[in-house]
Order: structure tokens, then sequence, then C-alpha cells
């Protein structure tokens, strides 16, 4: 922990968002047939502006920013909000901020996003973690 300092910033990560990545993660979850995250052409038949990353694998993208930069640290909470849709095809950046140390109880809570090359937000949120005392 002591290595681990106020508003000190997680290495930058670029997910891959694919349209080949968005379309397999969505058949192994379940979530293929409709078109959304599969095919842009069938997503904007749906309203949408193209095809999009499953919500679900941008907060995994998330949870693996975490642990990567803390491998032994235990994800008590995560909360996100999706501002806007992540477009498979558009390069994403997810960065996240250390925003609160409670060095008592081993555990620290990150500010988390993922913006496009825009810089325009698209997902934030935080995260609680716990850290293992050595």
């Amino acid at each position: 922990m002591s290595d681990i300092k106020f508003g000190m910033e997680l290495p930058l990560f670029i997910p891959d968002t694919s349209l080949s990545a968005a379309k397999e993660f969505a058949k192994i979850v379940g979530y293929s047939g409709g078109g959304r995250f599969e095919n842009h052409s069938q997503a904007r038949a749906q309203g949408l502006p193209g095809a999009l990353l499953p919500g679900i694998m941008s907060m995994g993208y998330l949870t693996r920013v975490i642990h990567e930069w803390a491998p032994s640290g235990t994800i008590q909470h995560i909360d996100t909000i999706f501002r806007a849709p992540i477009l498979a095809d558009h390069k994403h950046i997810i960065s996240a901020v250390v925003t609160d140390i409670d060095e008592e109880n081993s555990v620290i809570v990150l500010d988390l996003s993922i913006k496009n090359l825009k810089a325009e937000t698209r997902v934030f949120g935080t995260a609680t973690i716990s850290i293992p005392k050595f």
C-alpha cells in the first residue's frame, strides 16, 4: 500500500473493440443473433449508430485493468454508468486514477473511464479494491 498514492494514474489500456471481438463475446454470453453486436448494418437498422460492444464486455475490460495493476487485489465493488454506447471498430482508451486510500483497512478507490479518441466519456465509474497486506 505504501507505493500507492492519491492521484496515481494506472497505465492506460486500449481494449480490443473490434467487431470480431464484440461478435465473439456476444456469442459466448448468449447475446448473439440480434445483430446489434455482430453487424453494423443490422445495428443501424435497429436505430443504433453501429454495432456495439456489450456492456458487460466493457466491465470485463475495466476489471482487467484493475487486476493487471493489482493482481493480488480483490474487487469489492465496481459501479459503472454507461453514458453512451461503445461502438465496435472504434478505438477507446481506459484510464483509472486512485481517488481514495484507506491504509488502515488496506482499501483503495479508483475512478474509471472509457473514452473514445475524441475524448468523449462513454463509460465511467468507481471501483473499491482491497489490497492484501504483506
